[in-house]
């Protein structure tokens, strides 16, 4: 049986009392796609948040390729191969796209940052300073092949958004859509090459011709063998996606399978179309809904509905 890529064993996190995380255990096999969905507030971010390192857990273990990176720094993280975007999007504004997807790279480059582990060292942290400093002056035979395989990266990278970020290479990311400002972020993630690419909600703002890009997008890295930790609230895509679909509520998992297993379990109804009682008394019949909630109700029983349809097409 193949080693698990990620091991999460009971992940716990509390923000003053609240559990946000109780208890989380799942794992992503190398290659594969898992998506985490659940209503808002049931813990799916803290989740990433927690195995990228961005904020420390409070008990549980997380594993990469069998070594422990629970108490790794975010920086150590990226080194050990996990790289990551976020729900509200994060580009460096006044950096250009190829520059941006530059920065991807950073943890991985050598020529360019001699004495790098010397860094964490307080007292000696002047030495890999200088070191690069001499690099960017004068540089070095190293270097200038480090150069070459960098450029390589951000062309491929700016290649696979070449109609989005292909005329926009050079633009400050400040003057790109909001669309285009997300595609620039996970193309900075995969410049890493990473053994885990996490994605939060990389589709959100995005309008139906949009998210439809980063599907087939998302699809040739699933055929690439591009492991993928992906929490996003549009079950089409999800569905279509995802080779197992992990379902979180009140920062617990209350399912897990594939896509039509967890489509159709009663408890992941429940979660997403909610269960309103009376006072004292069981579910409130449906003539007690209001016609605005029957109306969401609907809605969100269709989404399950079609996103099954989706992703058995």
């Amino acid at each position: 049986m193949t080693a698990a890529l990620l091991d999460v064993t009971g992940l716990e996190r509390h923000f003053d009392g609240v559990r946000a995380v109780d208890g989380v255990t799942f794992q992503v096999q190398p290659g594969e796609v898992v998506s985490i969905i659940g209503p808002n507030g049931s813990g799916k971010t803290t989740t990433l948040n927690l195995v990228t390192g961005t904020i420390p857990a409070h008990g549980g273990t997380i594993a990469l390729d069998g070594a422990r990176i629970d108490h790794a720094s975010t920086v150590d993280i990226a080194e050990h191969g996990i790289a990551r975007t976020f729900q509200n999007g994060r580009v460096f504004a006044t950096l250009s796209v190829a520059d941006n997807i530059e920065v991807g790279i950073h943890s991985q480059l050598q020529a360019h940052r001699p004495f790098r582990r010397l860094s964490h060292v307080f007292l000696l942290r002047w030495i890999p300073l200088l070191a690069e400093l001499f690099v960017a002056v004068f540089g070095t035979p190293a270097a200038r092949r480090e150069r070459a395989g960098i450029d390589t990266v951000i062309d491929l990278e700016v290649d696979r958004f070449e109609a989005r970020l292909g005329p926009r290479r050079d633009d400050p990311a400040y003057t790109l859509s909001y669309a285009n400002r997300r595609r620039t972020e996970i193309a900075r993630a995969l410049a890493l090459q990473p053994k885990l690419l996490v994605l939060d909600e990389p589709t959100a703002g995005m309008n139906q011709s949009e998210t439809a890009e980063v599907l087939a997008q998302l699809l040739e890295l699933k055929a690439a063998g591009q492991a993928i930790l992906l929490v996003e609230h549009k079950l089409d895509l999800v569905m279509t996606v995802s080779d197992r679909v992990i379902v979180m509520d009140g920062g617990r998992i209350i399912a897990e399978g594939d896509p039509q297993t967890v489509r159709t379990d009663p408890a992941v109804i429940e979660a997403y179309l909610g269960r309103r009682r009376e006072s004292g008394s069981g579910a409130a019949a449906p003539g007690s809904l209001s016609e605005d909630e029957r109306s969401e109700t609907e809605t969100k029983r269709g989404d399950l509905a079609d996103s099954g349809e989706e992703g058995s097409a």
